[in-house]
């Protein structure tokens, strides 16, 4: 019969966050003087990486990150650029910036019309709620659990808890996640009692203890995996 709940990561499993990423830092890195962004992308991508990897540990709250990536980047390649300013602009551009993968919309119509949604995702609210506004996903979610907003994060149970709240608390036992990491989305989801769904749309292997109820490698794969 398939879940009647279903929730969805939004970064790199509804959002092509890789191109969002890469747009919001070249729009931000010129308006503070940096000419060619591109060859300090990679650099910035490994702080950013080491700072939402200790959030998924509880290590630091979810809002620390917007500045401190910033602050350790100006710092490592020698820009001489206000950490605090390059942050709210980064915020900006981040919303503004990054288009759904194809299929998405269609994807979300045809669950949705049979399954009740929710979005939970790691992120920083002003950004996400820009970004679900901008893309017109707001419709589909009768419920949202941003980490910033609440702070905890994927995989702490807490988050889940404070989205199935908004969601009326329907059974866990007809409750599924579906995301891109396993780290946070599928250990969460163990983590909180229900079913995970893996979207692999690289083919990575992984390791995840217990493995991921379903995986997917594609947005077309969904419906079918999840509502039959």
């Amino acid at each position: 019969m398939g879940y009647a709940t279903i929730l969805f990561d939004l970064d790199h499993t509804l959002l092509d966050s890789n191109e969002s990423e890469r747009l919001a830092f070249a729009n931000t890195m010129r308006s503070f003087g940096l000419d060619e962004p591109d060859q300090h992308l990679g650099t910035y991508q490994q702080i950013n990486s080491k700072l939402w990897k200790s959030v998924e540990r509880g290590e630091i709250s979810p809002n620390v990150v917007k500045d401190r990536r910033f602050e350790l980047f100006t710092q490592t390649i020698g820009l001489d650029a206000d950490p605090t300013d390059m942050g709210d602009h980064y915020m900006v551009a981040l919303g503004t910036h990054g288009e759904l993968f194809p299929g998405v919309p269609e994807m979300l119509d045809t669950v949705g019309s049979r399954a009740q949604l929710g979005l939970i995702t790691n992120g920083l609210g002003n950004v996400q709620r820009t970004r679900t506004a901008r893309l017109g996903l707001d419709s589909y979610f009768t419920g949202v659990s941003i980490s910033g907003e609440i702070g905890v994060a994927k995989p702490d149970p807490a988050i889940f808890d404070h989205l199935m709240a908004q969601l009326g608390s329907p059974s866990a036992l007809d409750t599924v996640i579906v995301g891109d990491s396993l780290s946070s989305d599928i250990a969460g989801g163990h983590n909180a009692g229900i079913a995970t769904c893996w979207y692999n749309p690289g083919g990575l292997r992984g390791d995840a203890t217990p493995p991921p109820s379903i995986e997917v490698s594609s947005i077309g794969e969904l419906p079918g995996a999840l509502l039959s």
